[in-house]
């Protein structure tokens, strides 16, 4: 499993063996399951979670008492509630495991050692969070500019493999729809 990681690493950063030692070293591999909960809205978030095997969400509680999931992790994606994660205070989501999931997990504090012995990891942290910025900048303009059917038919025609994988009443929670109306959605383009 180890080897998921170091090849993932090696997308962004240069590193010798000696290197990828100290940096695995940082996390522990745990396996959580299918809807263990990694995360409950109102704790601290205290750990980034880098998916080795599996998936995760992560979503709230809107105010109609209705789950609404804002982003999966897959394979080589890291979860975590960044704003609890960096400052230390309850957050406002849950994180849940969709399917037995192995991951890495890394502490805030350990995150800092690391970045502290490993500088190359700072780069590391600063192209991976670019690219989820960018990548949650795009979900946003997807959700104002274009039609629920629209943004289901972007999804599949992006990601068809993860529309299959993944739950469809939790697809309809990212896409903001209900179980429903997706369902119906779905009927009316296979037809």
């Amino acid at each position: 499993m180890s080897q998921i990681f170091r090849n993932h690493l090696e997308k962004f950063i240069k590193i010798n063996d000696d290197d990828f030692e100290k940096i695995f070293s940082y996390f522990e591999v745990k396996t959580f399951a299918n809807k263990e909960d990694l995360l409950e809205e109102g704790q601290v978030c205290r750990h980034n979670y880098f998916v080795l095997k599996g998936l995760l969400r992560k979503f709230f509680i809107n105010e109609k008492g209705t789950e609404q999931t804002t982003d999966f992790a897959l394979e080589s994606w890291w979860m975590t509630d960044n704003f609890s994660f960096e400052h230390k205070s309850p957050s406002d989501f849950s994180i849940q495991a969709v399917e037995k999931s192995e991951v890495l997990v890394i502490s805030n504090d350990a995150q800092e050692k690391l970045l502290e012995e490993l500088p190359v990891m700072e780069k590391y942290f600063r192209i991976v969070y670019q690219r989820a910025f960018a990548a949650n900048q795009r979900r946003v303009k997807y959700i104002f500019s274009f039609s629920k059917e629209e943004f289901y038919l972007n999804l599949l025609k992006k990601y068809p493999d993860f529309v299959q994988r993944v739950p469809q009443y939790l697809i309809a929670s990212f896409l903001g729809f209900t179980p429903e109306y997706l369902s119906e959605l779905r009927k009316k383009i296979v037809s």
